[in-house]
């Protein structure tokens, strides 16, 4: 046949991809394998009996601070200081403090509550209540003991110094 003076030149294969070297695992670094993360732990709907806190441990306290204004309910097994304003009805296994320049707007069930500040509503159940000086309470007080220092001002009833058993005994 035909000789063509220009001879095809035998077609070249495609040249083969190279795979550039790959560092998504530390085996191929040459470093120890790192160990997958912990799962989160998953809240559960459960609930559970909350424990009367050890009366020996301190109790921790929270605190509303002076230019924090909340509306709302308070419990829980600490002690809560307010120096900002608070609505609504606080009851803690703890002591409740109400600085000078703060008002709580409410009912109060405390171990201990020490009022600095203004109180507009009823503290239910103390064990004891100090009104310091500088001290208002707009409503009734019911409690094991009272302690009122000169200066304190107070618009309501107050029962104190009575238990279960000496109401009983007085009727």
């Amino acid at each position: 046949m035909w000789k063509d003076s220009t001879s095809r030149q035998p077609a070249t294969p495609p040249p083969v991809p190279v795979e550039p070297p790959r560092y998504d695992t530390p085996s191929k670094l040459g470093l120890a394998p790192t160990p997958a993360p912990a799962p989160a732990p998953v809240p559960t709907t459960a609930t559970t009996p909350v424990a009367r806190p050890d009366p020996a441990l301190p109790r921790a306290e929270s605190l509303i601070a002076a230019d924090i204004t909340i509306e709302g309910k308070i419990e829980g097994g600490g002690s809560v200081r307010i120096a900002g304003k608070f609505k609504g009805d606080v009851s803690v296994l703890g002591d409740l403090m109400i600085e000078a320049g703060a008002k709580l707007t409410g009912g109060v069930r405390a171990d201990k509550v020490t009022i600095s500040g203004e109180l507009e509503g009823s503290v239910e159940q103390a064990a004891r209540v100090d009104l310091l000086s500088t001290g208002v309470v707009l409503g009734d007080l019911k409690a094991g003991s009272l302690t009122v220092a000169s200066g304190a001002r107070m618009r309501g009833h107050a029962e104190f110094g009575w238990d279960e058993k000496g109401a009983k005994a007085a009727s």
